[in-house]
């Protein structure tokens, strides 16, 4: 086995998503994750702290792109209207993972453990969006709850995309307007 390679990263991904859809999640090990990717256990806690985190790593950036989108939104517009400048960029980043994201997902659907760490990341990208719009100047109760009906606005239009495929960005603001009309 080679030392080092550029691409160690995405290898462990992709072997732990083939492992978890063929043996399940809980029936795979991060030792045969490791192997399946040509690496070794130490090597995958170089890039992972625990398997989870290969299905849940990308939240920070994802959590980073929403905050500093609804933070550089026009100072004129509603805290709706700053959340779905965050769920636009939102969507630009998952796009780029459009090939991963049905699987992940399936992984998820299967798995009530990994179901609640999505919810907990979920609830943790609303504190953070309720604290970008509370930076904007919103107060509460509106910061909390235009940032939490952007997280529902991501489930729905992300489970739609999953599904049947089609623009996320497209869903994601067709879906924030069904809200407004509500």
């Amino acid at each position: 086995m080679a030392r080092w390679q550029p691409d160690a990263r995405q290898r462990l991904q992709e072997a732990a998503l083939a492992l978890f859809e063929e043996h399940g999640y809980q029936a795979t090990t991060v030792a045969e994750i490791a192997e399946q990717a040509g690496l070794t256990k130490r090597t995958f806690f170089r890039y992972f702290s625990d398997k989870r985190e290969v299905l849940f790593s990308g939240s920070a950036v994802l959590e980073r792109r929403f905050t500093d989108a609804v933070t550089a939104a026009p100072a004129g517009d509603s805290p709706l209207e700053a959340v779905g400048a965050g769920l636009d960029a939102v969507a630009a980043l998952l796009e780029e993972r459009r090939e991963v994201a049905p699987r992940r997902q399936a992984i998820l659907d299967a798995n009530p453990e990994l179901q609640e760490r999505e919810r907990t990341k979920l609830a943790s990208l609303a504190t953070a969006g309720a604290e970008a719009l509370r930076g904007r100047g919103v107060a509460e109760p509106a910061a909390r709850l235009a940032a939490e009906a952007g997280i529902v606005v991501l489930g729905v239009a992300f489970a739609a995309w999953v599904e049947e495929g089609g623009d996320l960005a497209k869903l994601m603001r067709d879906s924030l307007a069904e809200l407004r009309e509500l």
